[in-house]
């Protein structure tokens, strides 16, 4: 049985939206006026935005998309824990072994396996859903017990449900593998450990295992001629210059996937786990002197321009900037978060609600949703930085965030809670690979722990750190700036 949230826009809705869209229209002296190119970029809020189904709330979407991977993509495995029964899944849940990603799970970057189990334990404890939470430390434990964690610090990304070999990367092959991809599910598991309960064993293992493979990194990684990462490397950490495909990849040297590496150095470095000061430095210092890197992240396009890479570059560079207590790098971290304007589709397009969404990228252009959760990540984080100094560039972003959301949510299909991987308005991918066989329209498939579930790490994001609390008996209601209401809390809690 699914959960209902409920609606709330006619109690309180008409006291918070209206004055939210003077904020925008009409506050434009004072403040953060300064500059005419946050002015544009709050008129694009504007035409961007999306405004909230009826009964149908941006947390019950997230609900929805968990219980699709809870009831029909979780299998026991034969370790003891729990497993993805699939990285690529049709929206009853049944593998497609056809594609890369079928017969493959683990904690790689399409299969998603921490990542995942800690959004689903992160919204069981939200939720008080102790069964949640059992299932989602199943699928850590897989993880910790299953081999992934190599004795030397390294981390196989996935496991091949065909041969059950470990391999390096989604097409079956050990002849690369992503780092930066991999340096994301070492951060991953910082993020889990600092939510587990006190005296849980799983904290000190998930601790120990980012930090070994970031000085697997440190000791193997080979560097590139810009000073930045490499897109691939060998299973020795050498440059791997080709794309999976085997032609030359442009990208090799350009690939926002490496900023995923610095992340996972702040974030030891912010826990006292090791101090990266310098490197981080330095990186983040190559990164600004190129203007930016935002070559793809994902494993098979191929873009200078890619959305993620913006959301992920801001989200980084705040982080390093604050860290390192440099204006410079949090200023060109807001710099990166305006790229996401030129992927804002303002309209529904080719019959498709696509009004709200990201397009990926010009060279491909569908919007597929594990980068729009990513961006309204950011959105929300820019909002909270900002909302004690300047409250109308929060409230902007804010909202941009709420619409990525919005949009996202109309995209479930079938009596499960899929949500598509991605919604193809251009006919990029195959009409025969969209739901209903339509021309133009969402992708029949997903992955369950990527695409599928990374709505709910901003929407929870947003219950916890932006809704607004109002008193209501015994309870505090969350309610969004339309007047959703977003859930409740007993006073206290």
């Amino acid at each position: 049985m699914r959960f209902r949230i409920g609606y709330f826009g006619l109690v309180v809705g008409p006291l918070l939206w209206g004055s939210c869209v003077a904020a925008l229209w009409q506050g434009r002296a004072g403040e953060d006026e300064g500059t005419s190119q946050r002015q544009s970029a709050e008129e694009r809020t504007i035409s961007f935005y999306r405004s909230p189904q009826p009964n149908y709330s941006i947390v019950q979407s997230a609900l929805d998309s968990a219980q699709f991977v809870l009831r029909r993509c979780l299998v026991l495995c034969e370790c003891g824990g729990l497993r993805a029964n699939s990285s690529f899944v049709d929206p009853t849940g049944r593998p497609m072994d056809w594609h890369d990603f079928g017969p493959l799970e683990g904690p790689g970057w399409a299969a998603n396996a921490v990542g995942g189990a800690w959004e689903l334990y992160r919204l069981g404890r939200w939720l008080d859903q102790p069964t949640w939470q059992k299932a989602a430390l199943d699928v850590l434990d897989h993880v910790l017990k299953h081999g992934f964690l190599r004795d030397d610090g390294f981390i196989w990304p996935y496991r091949n449900l065909r041969t059950n070999d470990f391999c390096l990367n989604y097409t079956h092959t050990n002849t690369w593998f992503c780092p930066g991809s991999l340096a994301r599910v070492a951060w991953q598991m910082l993020l889990f450990a600092d939510d587990l309960p006190e005296g849980d064993e799983r904290t000190e293992l998930l601790r120990r295992a980012a930090l070994r493979f970031s000085r697997w990194l440190d000791h193997h990684l080979e560097s590139v001629p810009n000073g930045w990462y490499p897109r691939r490397a060998t299973p020795d950490g050498r440059v791997y210059r080709k794309s999976p495909t085997g032609g030359e990849d442009p990208f090799w040297q350009s690939s926002a996937d490496g900023l995923f590496i610095v992340l996972l150095q702040t974030e030891l470095t912010v826990r006292g786990l090791a101090d990266y000061r310098d490197t981080i430095r330095e990186k983040v210092r190559v990164f600004i002197d190129q203007g930016g890197i935002y070559g793809s992240i994902n494993h098979d396009t191929y873009d200078a321009h890619e959305n993620v890479a913006y959301a992920v570059a801001f989200r980084t560079l705040l982080r390093a900037g604050t860290l390192l207590g440099d204006r410079e790098v949090v200023e060109f971290a807001f710099r990166s978060l305006e790229g996401l304007d030129r992927f804002k589709m303002c309209e529904d397009r080719n019959g498709v609600a696509t009004r709200g969404l990201l397009y990926m990228e010009d060279s491909w252009d569908t919007a597929y949703l594990w980068e729009n959760a990513e961006a309204a990540l950011a959105y929300f984080e820019a909002a909270v930085h900002l909302r004690g100094t300047q409250p109308r560039a929060a409230l902007s972003y804010e909202l941009d965030g709420l619409t990525i959301l919005r949009a996202c949510a109309l995209h479930h299909y079938g009596p499960y809670g899929f949500l598509t991987e991605g919604v193809d308005w251009n006919n990029h991918v195959g009409q025969q690979h969209h739901i209903g066989g339509a021309e133009f329209g969402a992708i029949r498939y997903t992955e369950p722990f990527l695409n599928n579930l990374h709505i709910v790490e901003p929407t929870l994001y947003y219950v916890e750190r932006l809704a607004r609390r109002v008193p209501f008996g015994s309870r505090v209601l969350l309610v969004d700036p339309d007047g959703v209401l977003l859930g409740a809390k007993l006073r206290g809690r």
